[in-house]
């Protein structure tokens, strides 16, 4: 993990804020992209004002969790981290040097684990998968607010 990430700054370019980690597919990285994700979101709702339902921060953290291990499973393990906040949303995406498209399989009620990518898909407001020069990017983008109590993380009301 770089040392930006490490030492939680945010960087502001005017219209976002956001957070970029670099991993090498370590064992427990994963949870680290668990840990920046939460903390960076915390961080979103306590600095910035943006609120961010316990949902919402919970859906973040499983979408992290899916793309930085799927990146580790079937990529060159060496992947980068994006998260940004653009229009009530958290931006998640994840690059990695492997040119494969990933690709959700049929529904299969006797399949056992390989629903990741279903999963994400399922809880995103958008997602999309593109080739870059050298790999591919999965961006999914998850609505920060989307409890209809108003139920925001780290509050009680």
């Amino acid at each position: 993990m770089d040392e930006a990430a490490r030492n939680g700054d945010l960087l502001q370019d005017g219209t976002s804020v956001g957070v970029s980690v670099a991993y090498e597919g370590a064992m427990g990285d994963a949870a680290q992209g668990r840990a920046l994700a939460r903390g960076f979101l915390e961080r979103v709702q306590s600095v910035h004002g943006f609120p961010v339902s316990r949902r919402a921060m919970d859906i973040v953290q499983l979408v992290v969790s899916e793309l930085l291990t799927n990146a580790f499973r079937h990529g060159s393990g060496r992947c980068r981290l994006d998260l940004n906040v653009v229009g009530g949303c958290v931006r998640v995406a994840v690059w990695d040097a492997s040119t494969v498209l990933p690709m959700p399989q049929a529904p299969d009620p006797s399949r056992v684990g390989q629903h990741g990518l279903e999963i994400v898909m399922a809880v995103s407001r958008n997602f999309e998968v593109r080739r870059e020069t050298t790999g591919k990017r999965v961006v999914a983008a998850i609505v920060l607010a989307d409890d209809p109590e108003g139920d925001l993380a780290g509050h009680r009301f």
